[in-house]
């Protein structure tokens, strides 16, 4: 015989855990894979401005375990950018769980202006003078040419409401860059500009979107490269 609970005891409670708002959206935000190596003397192809080289070999093998990783949670949507390394980075997960990836220009890497087609690398490894800039303002249109914060924030931040709207209460995977993941989690924590735009390639970080509530649960978890 079951004995009735002690109506005078004490009421407990436990920590609260996170739970996903109804019709919310969990969005994975993946790095691409690493891309290859950049040579002055032979610059990037450009497509709409924008530097746009290949996975390289150490890319593709980041790929192979971030499909591995991603295969173990149900994926409603697969997005990627115009650029071919954030195709190539979802094409082993798409082929495992069956769902072909969507382009979604808005979320498509900074214009970094006269130091695309792989001049970005140089100037920071040779720790250029305005490049230091960059950093210190916290601006890209430090750079000659390139993008202002205000016009990434604006694209990257409307191509996540649109996600979001297509699919309350599921889970999509986005395959972008570290600048534009860096801007989606920057408007979602209301950081400064640049609190998260050193993203290893082939990490994750997780989203999850209720409305004009957003709320960062993960940044930059690489444990399947490890």
């Amino acid at each position: 015989m079951t004995s009735a609970p002690d109506a005078s005891a004490p009421r407990t409670y436990r920590q609260v855990r996170f739970e996903h708002p109804p019709g919310s959206t969990e969005i994975l935000l993946v790095r691409h894979g690493e891309s290859a190596v950049a040579d002055p003397g032979n610059p990037f192809t450009l497509l709409d401005g924008r530097g746009d080289p290949e996975l390289s070999p150490e890319g593709r093998v980041q790929a192979e375990l971030l499909a591995e990783r991603l295969t173990k949670v149900e994926i409603d949507a697969i997005y990627v950018t115009p650029l071919r390394r954030t195709a190539e980075t979802a094409a082993p997960l798409a082929a495992r769980v069956g769902v072909a990836p969507v382009v979604e220009p808005g979320l498509v890497e900074v214009n970094m202006g006269e130091w695309e087609g792989g001049l970005y690398r140089r100037m920071i490894a040779e720790r250029n003078p305005l490049a230091i800039e960059v950093f210190r303002k916290e601006r890209w249109d430090v750079i000659p040419g390139a993008e202002s914060n205000g016009s990434l924030f604006a694209r990257t931040g409307a191509a996540i409401g649109r996600i979001a709207e297509r699919h309350p209460d599921g889970r999509v995977v986005v395959v972008a860059h570290a600048v534009s993941i860096g801007a989606v989690l920057a408007q979602a924590a209301r950081s400064s500009p640049f609190a998260f735009v050193a993203g290893d390639n082939a990490s994750v970080s997780t989203l999850v979107v209720a409305g004009e509530r957003w709320t960062v649960r993960r940044f930059n978890d690489t444990a399947h490269l490890e």
